[in-house]
């Protein structure tokens, strides 16, 4: 095959040239570009250069046939980088587009790579293959986009690698509308969806099928082969709304959520694979709605509940509406594997509206296994609608279900597929077959681009020695690589700028002699003269040890704080741990908080233990920034643990979560062992708490003693929330205030073993 480089000379050539003798072009320019797809013909390739093509908006649009389709390719793959501010656009009958990496910028539109043109100009019988989109975020996290849209019908996307998207809105969308076909017959096939960061509010599925109000009608997507590796965006891995669609032969390794048929009826799901490993919200398949089938799927390690259990069959609203639940009606659940999991719920989801129990059902054959005798299965409604029969567990403890199962001593073994067994030959008619073969990790995505790119964790990189001579600290964080530590010689250091982390480091301190009280006796001591001494940015991650912050030289600023992120949000979640460390003097104004979470950040894990806080005018967590009621949040989980707490007007715990969204699983609160006195009651206080709590899907807080503070009020608003308020001890302190937002709220609550004493409990 002739290749023609589309310069201005050969472009005049063109148009006496066949089709075959104009097969290949290569191009050079965006300019290039749009007169090669002017031209192309059928068997036409048109050929990018490989380097950076910046601010590009490609709109591919032709007519290919089958044998012969129009074909945009990389000169060569995984060299052609497209940035800033660029997209795809297929639109006509079979194209191709292959070979390209989508980074270092975001798309102006909607989508990334989207199967149409111009409204109601689609793209069918076409495919993309072969391209990776690497962190092409929108830098505003709130703001939502599609990585990839399929239009139209027959459509491909495959072999392809999609990771990090952290902004809101679904990875890969199908897009069902009567005008571009509802039945749309694509295949989404050996992708590698890597990890994905908690969004923190619904909009985070990796795939979704289809919207809840043409879910009634079919769609027959094919989702096959691809493995799912971290993306725990939100509750929904896959979210099929719509019907006859198969979810089969897929792998889904660490990622937190479930594929969850939401909407639609007559949908498969077979021949897949979970790996949990044990990390927490891990699920694998939620059912509602008519005639789904479950068939020889395998589970193991999975220690998500409720929604994102095992399985999870829901509850049914009566009459209800197009986007709410239906009830689950003749659906087969067979031949499936569970091992070592935490949760499989019949009817859950039960509650005063989630009325109707599921019916004409059958859960046959299959097999539960655990070492623990725990039983995971739970029947949160009637169960007489579902048919158990043939159906084999391991000996539990006090079983939850009798009729239909049969326990039994069983020893596992791992076959070469990677799979658990029982090594009695004569349970080889329940679970999963032996015959069934994951998908490989090295047969999804490309074969050219790495698919490993954790960020390093905090602690994993070097050990920088710093002393306190002047600006060395602000120097020794410029410099620092991902994951190294900063080990700070004893001595008193002021810092005057604003410290900006925008890797995971943690900045330390010499241990304390053994047998210290938590903040005593530590070498090191930073003031800082500007509003904030540490800013995490992002890519940040930041763990204090073994220090001494004073905030007597702050100036008196607005927003003033000790850590905070940045004003801008985050688009990725960050991790702030604070241990051994004592903050004291954050009163140079009313409400100097020790850490604050800004809007349009999530901070995945902050932990704050062994440390003394005195004499703070503002809040100590200050993680309630986002107030639109949309269902997004500041932090997913905060750990308060065994520190000392005096004088802090504000709240030692400010958490709030609005809306009545369930698509996520936080937050989560755990305050424990701490001593509270005279805090929670400063006049800036509205609330006067010491602990505030709203929304919040799980909080324990227990052993701790509160002297002369505020309340601790926890406001129930959405899903199923657990609080668990047990052996505290209230001095001189109102006796804690639970209260439920709404009826159809679920909650979990056991306040106990509590001692109440002084005038301020009457």
């Amino acid at each position: 095959m002739r290749r023609i480089l589309c310069t201005a000379t050969v472009v005049v050539l063109s148009g006496w040239m066949t089709a075959a003798e104009a097969a290949e072009r290569l191009v050079r320019t965006q300019d290039e570009f749009r007169r090669a797809v002017d031209q192309a013909a059928p068997g036409d390739e048109i050929v990018l250069a490989n380097g950076e093509w910046r601010d590009f908006e490609i709109l591919l649009r032709g007519h290919g046939v089958a044998k012969a389709p129009i074909t945009l390719r990389a000169e060569q793959k995984g060299r052609v980088f497209i940035t800033g501010r660029s997209n795809l656009r297929l639109a006509g009958e079979n194209l191709v587009v292959s070979g390209l990496v989508f980074r270092d910028g975001w798309t102006p539109s909607g989508e990334v790579i989207a199967f149409r043109g111009k409204a109601g100009e689609v793209a069918r019988a076409s495919r993309v293959t072969e391209v990776v989109i690497d962190r092409f975020n929108n830098p505003n996290r709130l703001e939502s986009d599609h990585w990839i849209a399929l239009y139209g019908e027959h459509n491909r996307f495959d072999h392809s690698q999609i990771v990090g998207k952290a902004n809101l809105g679904a990875t890969l969308v199908v897009i069902r509308e009567p005008e571009y076909g509802l039945e749309n017959h694509h295949r989404i096939d050996h992708n590698w969806f890597g990890p994905r960061p908690n969004l923190g509010s619904n909009g985070g599925e990796t795939i979704r099928i289809g919207t809840s109000g043409q879910s009634l009608s079919p769609s027959y997507t094919l989702v096959e082969d691809n493995w799912f590796e971290r993306t725990d965006g939100e509750i929904e891995i896959i979210s099929v709304k719509s019907g006859s669609n198969v979810i089969r032969g897929n792998v889904f390794v660490e990622s937190r959520g479930a594929l969850t048929l939401r909407h639609g009826n007559g949908n498969l799901v077979e021949n897949n694979v979970f790996f949990g490993r044990g990390k927490p919200h891990t699920g694998g398949v939620r059912v509602i709605n008519r005639d789904q089938t479950v068939r020889n799927n395998y589970m193991e390690g999975l220690a998500g509940g409720s929604n994102a259990s095992a399985l999870a069959v829901m509850n049914g609203v009566p009459n209800s509406p197009i986007n709410r639940y239906h009830q689950v009606v003749g659906a087969v659940i067979e031949h499936n594997t569970i091992v070592d999991a935490a949760s499989v719920e019949f009817g859950a989801g039960a509650d005063a509206e989630r009325s109707l129990p599921p019916a004409g059902s059958r859960f046959v054959e299959n097999l539960m296994v655990s070492d623990n005798r725990v039983d995971p299965l739970r029947a949160r409604a009637a169960v007489d609608g579902i048919v158990f029969d043939g159906n084999v567990q391991s000996e539990v403890d006090a079983p939850a279900l009798v009729v239909g199962f049969r326990r039994a001593k069983i020893r596992m073994e791992r076959a070469a597929n990677g799979l658990l067994y029982p090594v009695d030959r004569k349970l080889g008619a329940v679970g999963v077959r032996r015959d069934l073969q994951p998908v490989a990790r090295e047969a999804t995505g490309v074969d050219w681009y790495p698919k490993t790119q954790a960020l390093a964790a905090l602690g994993s990189g070097r050990v920088i020695p710093v002393g306190p001579e002047e600006g060395a600290l602000a120097a020794a964080i410029r410099a620092a690589g991902p994951g190294d530590t900063l080990a700070l010689a004893p001595g008193r250091y002021v810092v005057e700028e604003v410290l900006a982390v925008s890797r995971p480091l943690t900045v330390q301190g010499p241990a304390p002699a053994a047998g210290a009280a938590p903040g005593e006796g530590l070498a090191v001591e930073i003031a800082f003269t500007r509003p904030t001494l540490f800013q995490i940015e992002e890519g940040g991650a930041l763990h204090l040890k073994n220090l001494a912050v004073s905030g007597r030289r702050a100036p008196d600023a607005t927003g003033d704080a000790v850590v905070r992120t940045t004003p801008r949000g985050l688009l990725a979640s960050c991790d702030l741990i604070i241990e051994g460390v004592r903050v004291a003097d954050l009163d140079v104004n009313g409400a100097f908080d020790v850490v604050s979470i800004s809007k349009g950040s999530l901070a995945e894990r902050v932990v704050l233990k062994n440390s003394v806080v005195e004499n703070v005018t503002g809040s100590v967590i200050k993680a309630d920034a986002e107030t639109d009621e949309l269902g997004f949040y500041n932090v997913e989980r905060l750990e308060i643990l065994d520190t000392a707490f005096r004088g802090v007007a504000g709240e030692i715990a400010d958490v709030y979560r609005g809306g009545t969204d369930e698509s996520t699983f936080g937050p989560d609160v755990l305050v424990r062992g701490n001593r509270i006195e005279g805090s929670g009651r400063g006049p800036r206080n509205t609330s006067q708490a010491a602990i505030d709590l709203h929304g919040v899907q799980k909080a324990v807080i227990e052993q701790n003693e509160f002297r002369d503070s505020g309340v601790i009020e926890v406001l129930h608003t959405v899903g199923a929330p657990s609080t668990r308020i047990v052996g505290n001890r209230f001095e001189r302190t109102p006796e804690p205030k639970v209260a439920d937002a709404s009826k159809k709220v679920e909650a979990k609550l056991l306040v106990s073993g509590n001692t109440v004493v002084g005038e301020a409990a009457r």
